[in-house]
């Protein structure tokens, strides 16, 4: 490069660091990353088809539903006991705003997260711009706008509630930097009044997602650190700041509080099982206060901490010398901590979730691997290193510990689950950014003296192009290879279902795929959005029909993608492996004698009156036991050559180009049964199959069907050998307001009576005796208009 070109792209660089063009570049970049999953119709991974669900059903109904029905098995599922209500009104509302442009609800929704994950950028970049300037603004927000960690979930089609904690942290940090920015004498009081920002930005934030409490932690983490550096700095008037920003957290802890009653409370909040469960642990009862988390913030977080700002102020008279208070302020800082832990011994679990999530972890509360940062972050997790550098003496500023507020919980998280690599991509975006700006001014001043301006110049405008440039190619891969996990056989199979089946039929599927059938067939799944031992062992067969029949289960589905997920299957359910094998095998030629092979696996099929099927397995041939064959519409055991047989199980699916190759154990499991045989109890009933991806059996056994006639209530017994029948009725919100039992032997309908004290929901049980036949769940306005009857 010519210096003239050189020059000339130095100067371009610093135009582009103005305020004016950087904030326009970087929204359209943050824009441009999270539209890419666009492309695309379905919704990414499984949770954001039951929130859909639940705004389109409570938009259908003109108001926000509190008890489904379509969801939690034959019990249904209050929503008052899941997020707060934000979490669905911000996407309903987006949709009002959007719908007089001919914007559908889908469409809405799938944009929403892109909304606030923009804005959550243009916060973040307006607040490192006020604490820092223009390079480490630039720079920082860059990095947030094009890390793989922060796009994913705040990406069009994958909509969760992080994303909104995040933004409003973001907005709170913009205002704790407004009222450290304004110091010129006109603001000396009136910038406090900026403190108020976080205030409310923290108490906004517990309405739009159960897990929220990190925006406490990160505020309360502002303060501490806010006040450790003033203190170390000698810059003791901001330690009123420092007590002021505590006390903004107070306040917005009595505004989520009071928000709770009226949105719904956290997941610590309420009469939740775990709210209970944690307080409990931590030995505290909740009264005015409905939330563990907010209790203990307020009841020892903000005490303790002003208690410390208070000890720092009044050591800071006679205490001058720089050297002295930093051994001071770590005396303080471990005190502080001692106390804590003391009065909660309880914490020492705080990374497991106080062990609540230890027996069945899935992949989002294990602990992060290298590929799990590298996939998040790529080379930036290399540059928060440097970020150590400012604290340099003589270069630190007290944004700088204003920022490890955030930066060191987030690393923390960043260790703690692979969920927390979105929260934590806030703190990557501000190390790296701050990281890189040391890195460049590190390598100014070293290099100063031993290159030409010119090669300097190259050198350092060289590591400001391509580390954002690296960092954008490796986010920009990661998002477009992303897809959808569901796919056109699930829908077709799922729209089918909810369209041949009855409005309180209840699905049993694997629980990854619950949320799915509520909202294409809108029916209520047994489980769903977390795992269950109950239902991996009913996959491996130890679960009888009368534990079917106590769950109201109606249809069963078994799917390609729930064999792939064996080994889950087998870890879920916390049985031992012994004994347990199973392999699929991809299709490789199929010209006169068929070939499936993978990694030291051979099946080898050879047509005829009698099939010849070798298995080879590293070198070692055999024949399988059984071999099973699925073509078009039709799946039959095959006539086999009797060889050396093996203990082993073959099924081979030509629509779809794959093979099985399974152990006895296996093979006699339910879910083995069902998809690659035609040998299973009589008590199911094959009613929808595509080939060998997806399959509906309908479970036969005295039903209940709930229909509607001349204005009433009919529940119809299908086999109907029952001869009881419980009626539970329930106001929206979960309220019992009715009960009773009724003889119904010989009968083979049941009209639901009028008077049922204003019950809006009914869950009902059909027995014999002490036998239970049918269970399940329905709402009244569902069926007749007029819910007063």
């Amino acid at each position: 490069m010519t210096g003239e070109k050189l020059e000339r792209a130095i100067r371009a660089g610093e135009k582009i660091l103005e305020p004016k063009y950087a904030l326009p570049l970087i929204t359209f970049i943050a824009a441009f990353f999270r539209l890419i999953p666009l492309r695309y119709h379905y919704l990414f991974g499984y949770d954001p088809y039951f929130h859909l669900a639940y705004v389109e059903e409570s938009l259908k109904a003109g108001r926000w539903v509190d008890f489904l029905t379509i969801a939690g098995g034959p019990w249904g599922f209050l929503i008052k006991n899941f997020h707060p209500l934000g979490l669905w009104m911000t996407p309903a509302y987006v949709y009002k705003v959007l719908s007089v442009f001919g914007v559908s609800i889908y469409d809405a929704f799938r944009i929403t997260p892109v909304i606030f994950g923009v804005l959550t950028v243009l916060f973040f970049y307006l607040s490192m711009l006020n604490l820092y300037g223009k390079r480490e603004a630039f720079f920082s927000a860059l990095f947030l706008s094009v890390m793989f960690g922060h796009i994913f979930r705040s990406s069009a089609n994958y909509y969760r509630g992080d994303n909104y904690m995040l933004f409003w942290y973001s907005v709170a940090l913009y205002g704790i930097s407004l009222a450290l920015t304004k110091t010129r004498r006109a603001w000396r009081y009136r910038r406090f009044a900026f403190y108020l920002i976080p205030a409310f930005a923290s108490g906004l934030a517990s309405i739009f997602w159960q897990a929220y409490y990190p925006m406490f932690v990160f505020l309360i983490g502002n303060a501490v650190f806010l006040a450790f550096g003033a203190f170390i700095l000698r810059k003791d008037r901001y330690l009123a700041d420092a007590a002021a920003l505590t006390l903004s957290t107070a306040f917005g802890a009595l505004i989520a509080n009071w928000l709770g009653g009226r949105f719904g409370y956290g997941m610590l909040g309420g009469d939740r099982w775990l709210a209970r469960k944690t307080a409990e642990k931590l030995g505290i009862e909740l009264g005015r206060i409905k939330d563990v988390y907010l209790l203990v913030h307020l009841r020892y977080l903000v005490p303790l901490t002003l208690l410390g700002i208070a000890v720092l102020f009044l050591i800071s008279k006679p205490v001058k010398e720089r050297r002295k208070r930093l051994p001071l302020a770590v005396l303080i800082a471990f005190s502080g901590a001692l106390v804590l832990f003391m009065r909660f011994t309880v914490l020492k679990d705080l990374s497991s979730g106080f062990g609540i999530f230890g027996q069945h972890p899935i992949l989002e509360t294990v602990h992060p691997s290298f590929g799990d940062l590298w996939m998040a972050f790529s080379v930036l997790i290399f540059l928060c290193p440097f970020f150590a550098l400012r604290f340099i003496p003589g270069n630190v500023r007290l944004s700088d510990f204003l920022l490890l507020g955030f930066v060191a919980p987030g690393f923390y998280m960043l260790y703690t689950w692979t969920r927390f690599l979105f929260i934590g991509s806030l703190a990557v975006a501000a190390a790296a950014g701050l990281g890189l700006i040391s890195l460049h001014d590190l390598l100014h001043a070293k290099l100063e003296s031993r290159l030409s301006t010119r090669k300097l110049s190259a050198v350092l405008l060289a590591l400001l192009i391509l580390v954002p440039a690296v960092s954008a190619g490796f986010g920009f891969r990661e998002i477009y290879d992303e897809r959808p996990v569901i796919n056109d056989h699930w829908v077709q199979a799922l729209t089918w279902l909810g369209e041949n089946s009855n409005e309180n039929d209840i699905i049993l599927t694997w629980w990854d795929h619950g949320h799915w059938v509520t909202y294409y067939a809108r029916r209520s799944p047994i489980v769903q959005g977390g795992p269950s031992r109950w239902l991996a062992l009913y996959y491996l067969g130890k679960i009888n029909k009368n534990q079917l029949m106590a769950r109201g289960i109606d249809y069963v589905i078994v799917s390609y993608d729930t064999v792939l997920k064996f080994g889950s299957v087998l870890e879920t359910a916390n049985v031992s492996g012994a004994g347990y094998a199973l392999v699929i095998l991809p299709l490789v030629s199929r010209f006169g004698t068929l070939l499936f092979e993978r990694d030291g696996y051979r099946i080898i099929a050879q047509p005829g009156e009698r099939w010849k099927v070798i298995v080879n397995i590293n070198g070692n041939s055999f024949s399988p036991r059984e071999a099973f064959l699925e073509y078009r519409n039709s799946l039959a055991g095959l006539p086999l050559q009797s060889e050396k047989i093996g203990n082993a199980y073959v099924y081979m699916n030509l629509n779809y180009g794959y093979a099985v190759l399974m152990s006895e154990k296996t093979f006699n499991t339910t879910l083995a049964r069902l998809m690659f045989t035609n040998e299973y109890p009589s008590y199911y009933r094959l009613v929808y199959s595509d080939g060998g991806y997806i399959k509906i059996f309908r479970f036969e056994h005295p039903n209940v069907v709930v229909t509607s006639e001349n204005g009433s209530v009919v529940l119809r017994f299908t086999n109907a050998t029952g001869t009881g029948l419980g009626i539970l009725g329930y106001l929206d919100n979960g309220t019992l307001v009715f009960r009773k039992w009724y003889p119904v032997k010989g009968e083979e309908e049941f009209i639901l009576p009028n008077d049922m004290n204003g019950s809006v929901v009914v869950r009902y049980t059909y027995v014999r005796k002490r036998t239970v036949l049918d269970r399940g769940v329905f709402r009244i306005d569902e069926f007749v208009t007029d819910t007063s009857r």
